[in-house]
């Protein structure tokens, strides 16, 4: 039977409610190089987690830096893409971010919409794995637990638009299963791969919390579904990285950018009703760019192609990075990324033609 764990992760309770299998004594993890050679072989992501990659102090002083540089721009985003959620689904919202980028990002939206209009909306931080759908045991506690309410999925970003894939396939199978019809709409801070309605901005820019692992994410994994673990009935599975709270900065970056709110929200509500007049729709167009990459660096599986500033800081954190395709190298956005590549030994190319501020390209094992 699934139990709420009493203490998961650094985050206050009051902040989000984890609906994950506490997998902290297992261990799960292998090195970059051994986990990439068991992926491309064919086991899948999620069965596994990589070793959590601390950086240097440089690479953390230059998190720091990053924050306080755009921490309004983070917290404008929030405020946008919230006042779009109040004003569509209103009080009975329950919020439920994708672990585990999209959790940081849920609890500025619910931080965002108590500050500024008095509710406290529930959150909650669910699984979604990309080819093996979402956690449907804790939607059904979700829903259980609040009826009649309008679930908002939250992430972080889009990057080529796999979760967003996922999410609508993962919604229309648990209407054919339950009957229930979930919105697949997923409200992200930043939209530049033009994969949703609901988004802060189109800007492929620097979400902070991208910079870093767990430490900027409650201490938390990236989320696990292995059948040897993960029963039936269970929630899909996560650590609890306790041995890192020396390092965790989850609850000083949420601070940071909530500081912001009172002086942004005027703002926000103005460029919500802009887009909300005219949202444009969810082209995809970054995908097709994507797969012109993929073709012209002759690249076997799309699913080596990460697109994005969060995504290229994923693939330099925690996959085996081959080349890092840049837009302009001389981009604030992309400090962080230039330090990591030198330090990991890896070719930077200038890149113009793409919307994309830069592009993480993964290798293939067992090539130079």
């Amino acid at each position: 039977m699934n139990r709420i764990a009493d203490k998961f992760g650094s985050y206050s309770k009051d902040d989000v409610v984890f609906l994950l299998k506490d997998l902290s004594g297992y261990s799960l993890e292998g090195s970059i190089e051994q986990r990439e050679k068991n992926i491309q072989s064919g086991q899948h992501y999620s069965e596994t987690l990589p070793i959590e990659y601390q950086p240097p102090e440089n690479y953390l002083s230059l998190f720091w830096e990053t924050l306080d540089e755009y921490k309004r721009k983070a917290a404008l985003s929030t405020g946008v893409v919230s006042e779009q959620i109040w004003k569509k689904k209103g009080k009975e919202t329950v919020l439920v971010s994708l672990a585990r980028a999209g959790t940081p990002v849920g609890i500025l939206i619910k931080r965002y919409l108590y500050e500024v209009y008095g509710v406290r909306l529930p959150h909650y931080s669910i699984s979604i794995i990309r080819d093996r759908g979402i956690d449907e045991n804790a939607i059904k506690h979700i829903l259980n637990s609040h009826p009649g309410c309008n679930i908002q999925f939250v992430d972080g970003w889009t990057g080529k638009g796999a979760i967003s894939v996922e999410l609508t396939k993962a919604c229309r199978q648990f209407h054919q299963l339950y009957g229930v019809l979930l919105d697949d709409t997923l409200a992200v801070l930043a939209d530049p791969g033009f994969c949703t309605t609901l988004y802060g901005t189109r800007e492929d820019f620097l979400i902070p919390s991208a910079c870093l692992n767990s430490t900027v994410s409650g201490l938390v994994s990236r989320t696990v579904l292995n059948e040897s673990l993960i029963g039936p009935e269970d929630y899909h599975g996560a650590k609890y990285y306790r041995e890192l709270e020396e390092a965790d900065v989850s609850n000083h970056y949420l601070s940071a950018i909530t500081e912001e709110f009172s002086a942004i929200k005027q703002e926000a509500a103005e460029l919500a009703a802009k887009i909300m007049e005219n949202p444009g729709g969810a082209s995809f167009k970054g995908m097709k760019e994507v797969q012109r990459i993929q073709e012209e660096f002759k690249i076997e599986s799309i699913n080596f192609v990460k697109p994005g500033v969060g995504e290229t800081t994923r693939v330099l954190l925690r996959r085996l990075p081959w080349k890092i395709l840049m837009r302009d190298p001389e981009s604030p956005y992309v400090r962080h990324i230039v330090m990591l590549a030198r330090e990991r030994n890896v070719e930077i190319i200038h890149y113009p033609d793409m919307s994309y501020t830069c592009c993480g390209l993964i290798k293939k094992t067992g090539e130079e």
